[in-house]
């Protein structure tokens, strides 16, 4: 079938075919950083690291450039209730937002673009709008002229007729319509400045990512992403003034995720309605954050709240539990070596119709559980290692498509594995002396440390929380 991916310009799935074979152009809007990044932020970049990390599995070479908006209102208000130089506060939440990236294992973008570092390519970007018409410059601002786009509207689905009618009294009326947007603005007493042909200024906020996009990729990219919040009106106007200068189609697939939320409610800065990603990672392993995002649909709502926490660390914790090691029986019949060895086939055949089909990360992970099962069950069969590995090798090769971190943790077990191989041991002979409280001292102390033990009748096996 091969990969389709839903398109919010098309309103439909299409067949994936980037510009360039082999190779994928995709740019992400990253975060405006004035404050700490919430769970939505944490959200988006997972969802974006997953889409890289599948395309580059299936062979694909992926340039992903996520930038950085540290030139804006909110940054240069926030600076001024602070008291502190706006670029500098940006610096300091860019340096979170990296440390965030790495804690939750998303792969690093291959360019992280910063605005304020733009600022040439904007100029020029903004002065061919302005000598091909589609721009014009009053009292040292610039605006972009909505009405020389005729398809104007057409991500968003809105016409422009219906968006006049719904703006305010207070318009800018020097626009020559109300809804013209800028792509520059003159300078003002304590915001960042830069020399221009229209006099010291800093560029709007849509135009910035357009000139980012257009210096690292030229005038056509495979995916452009980010979160359906920006559909309109900053996705629309990237297409309009981008467009409008090259005459090309920007970008092949517009790939929007849903909105995380909290008590019902969409996270936004702007409500207040937050829970940050440090207070998240203070108590939760990164791990149960992706398999809450993994869970469910990139493009629909996701539901934040303790009960989806738990499930995902439940789910989390049902992984690692397939890593356990063989507990070898003799004479361990060969047919459950046969299903074994299909159920692997049958997962990797799943897990890739899933993702074909639009990302459909939760299709895929249950492909990936009923592999965890099928381990499981041929575990409890007792075949020899040698078997469980081949099908575990599997389970790694497919979470570490979704970006989960089951090799590490296995890597971390497995250096304290002759320990607790020798505390099961000791409690085993506490157990047979009828030492009861030593033995339950031993198993509470593990528990503590991460380690859960079973006991069998082939013995007690254990597994990484």
């Amino acid at each position: 079938m091969g990969l389709k991916i839903y398109s919010t310009l098309a309103r439909k799935k299409m067949p994936f075919k980037p510009l360039e074979e082999g190779r994928v152009r995709m740019y992400v809007c990253g975060p405006t950083v004035y404050d700490k990044a919430h769970m939505g932020h944490a959200m988006s970049s997972v969802v974006f690291d997953v889409i890289r990390r599948y395309l580059e599995y299936t062979g694909y070479e992926v340039t992903h450039v996520m930038n950085y908006t540290d030139v804006d209102d909110k940054v240069i208000q926030r600076a001024n209730e602070t008291g502190e130089d706006p670029l500098a506060l940006a610096e300091v939440y860019i340096d979170e937002y990296d440390a965030h990236l790495r804690d939750l294992n998303i792969m690093t973008p291959s360019v992280r673009p910063r605005a304020s570092e733009e600022i040439e390519h904007i100029v020029q970007l903004v002065q061919a709008l302005e000598e091909k018409g589609h721009a014009y410059q009053v009292d040292g601002d610039v605006f972009f002229r909505v009405a020389s786009d005729e398809e104007y509207g057409k991500l968003s689905g809105r016409r422009l007729e219906e968006m006049r009618a719904g703006f305010r009294i207070d318009v800018d009326e020097r626009k020559e319509d109300p809804a013209d947007f800028a792509l520059w603005k003159g300078a003002k007493p304590g915001e960042p400045a830069w020399d221009s042909p229209w006099g010291k200024g800093r560029p709007g906020w849509h135009i910035e990512c357009s000139a980012m996009s257009m210096h690292y990729f030229g005038e056509q990219i495979d995916i452009h992403g980010g979160g359906n919040d920006l559909i309109f009106p900053h996705h629309e106007n990237e297409i309009a003034q981008t467009e409008s200068l090259t005459g090309k189609e920007f970008s092949r697939y517009w790939v929007h995720n849903g909105m995380m939320q909290l008590g019902g409610e969409d996270m936004s800065k702007s409500t207040g309605n937050v829970f940050n990603v440090e207070d998240f990672l203070k108590e939760h392993d990164s791990d149960v954050f992706r398999m809450l995002v993994l869970n469910g649909h990139y493009r629909g709502p996701l539901t934040f709240n303790e009960d989806v926490i738990q499930q995902a660390t439940r789910a989390v914790e049902r992984l690692h539990g397939a890593l356990r090691p063989a507990v070898e029986t003799e004479g361990a019949g060969k047919k459950a070596q046969a299903d074994l060895a299909a159920q692997v086939k049958s997962a990797r055949a799943g897990f890739k119709k899933a993702m074909d089909d639009d990302f459909n990360t939760a299709g895929a992970l249950g492909s990936v559980f009923e592999l965890v099962r099928a381990i499981n069950q041929t575990r409890d069969a007792g075949v020899g290692q040698e078997t469980l590995s081949a099908a575990q090798e599997a389970l790694l090769e497919l979470t570490g498509v979704l970006g989960l971190r089951m090799e590490e943790k296995r890597a971390e077990v497995g250096e304290a594995a002759p320990f607790i191989e020798l505390l099961i041991e000791l409690r085993t002979k506490l157990r047979q002396q009828e030492e009861w409280e030593l033995a339950d001292l031993i198993r509470k102390s593990l528990v503590d440390l991460g380690v859960m033990l079973e006991d069998g009748k082939e013995g007690t096996t254990w597994r990484a929380k």
